[in-house]
């Protein structure tokens, strides 16, 4: 693999957006990739997602699947970007060094403030099916306080295993939050822009976000029901 659109192996850079579910990420990409300019970060390691959204030929080897992230992930001028949860990197680990693959490969950590909100968005999500707005709910969700504890605590653990990676490794990422990114894309792309090094701001086309944010009323209800049948101040955790 030593040309890739033209440019040489080497010549590539590319990030990857380290991150766990219902943090905003597709919300992220969709305008990262709008720009024309900062790669099309997708799930490239999640072969069956890929397969369901967009080529029902995607390969499921990961030589296969670095090679996408370097041609179907990259716009014209060289930047490829994917993004990753971390219980993900636990599908591809010991197969290949993807860090060691991957050229002039940075790093975005994404994580979300309020955790509760975001293990309540990927409770509904589970039981309607419905993991973007532009999809269509498969069935109603109904309040499930066990559901909703097992992801906050599938949301802790995801963010403890990146900071973890991000400790040992010594690597600094560039640190966004959902809150932020819902308030002003443009801004939080700009910030991604400058990772890149990119010589002006890219422009954003929003005809191609065709996701929106998701939660609502109910989430809040939720919330609200959820701290008052499980926040005992008594207890640390509920693992």
């Amino acid at each position: 693999m030593t040309k890739i659109g033209g440019l040489d192996y080497t010549e590539l850079r590319g990030y990857t957006i380290c991150t766990s579910p219902r943090s905003g990420s597709n919300f992220l990409s969709q305008h990262l990739s709008s720009t024309g300019l900062l790669g099309h970060p997708l799930e490239y390691f999640n072969w069956g997602g890929r397969r369901y959204f967009d080529d029902p030929d995607y390969p499921k080897d990961v030589p296969g699947q670095i090679k996408m992230i370097l041609t179907m992930g990259a716009t014209p001028n060289g930047v490829y970007g994917l993004k990753i949860f971390a219980h993900q990197h636990d599908w591809i680990s010991g197969e290949i060094g993807w860090l060691d693959v991957l050229p002039n490969l940075r790093f975005v950590l994404l994580s979300r403030r309020d955790l509760l909100g975001q293990a309540i968005s990927w409770a509904r999500a589970l039981q309607t099916g419905q993991y973007r707005s532009s999809e269509p709910a498969k069935q109603m969700a109904m309040f499930d306080a066990d559901l909703i504890q097992n992801q906050l605590v599938a949301i802790a653990r995801e963010r403890a295993r990146w900071e973890m990676f991000f400790a040992r490794t010594g690597i600094e990422p560039l640190r966004l939050e959902y809150e932020t990114l819902i308030m002003d894309p443009c801004n939080v792309v700009h910030q991604v822009a400058d990772l890149m090094d990119l010589s002006s701001p890219p422009s954003l086309d929003l005809s191609k976000v065709t996701v929106e944010k998701q939660s609502d009323s109910l989430s809040l209800e939720w919330a609200k029901r959820f701290r008052a049948e499980r926040s005992n101040p008594n207890i640390v955790d509920i693992i």
